[in-house]
């Protein structure tokens, strides 16, 4: 089994001017997971998770909490294709 895996999570909830991008990036950075988090228009953040398969399992279990001042009510999450990625960067 592939220990490498990608997941694309969509954030709801009060999620949009309460720092969740840069929380999750810095979260990110730390776990070695390469990826980007990005506003939507509709007020959910768009986040992308690729790396070692145990990291990217606690990071999408961290995206429903989130920073403080966040209140995430649902988080969807989806399989992708693998994605080399250099970093995690916030769009």
């Amino acid at each position: 089994m592939d220990s490498k895996c990608c997941v694309k999570a969509l954030v709801n909830g009060q999620v949009q001017g309460v720092s969740y991008r840069a929380a999750v990036q810095e979260r990110a950075l730390t776990s070695n997971v390469t990826g980007y988090a990005q506003n939507l228009l509709d007020g959910r953040v768009e986040v992308l998770l690729c790396g070692d398969r145990e990291a990217v399992n606690a990071l999408t279990e961290w995206l429903w909490q989130g920073p403080p001042a966040a209140r995430v009510t649902h988080v969807e999450l989806q399989g992708v294709e693998w994605r080399d990625r250099a970093s995690f960067v916030i769009r």
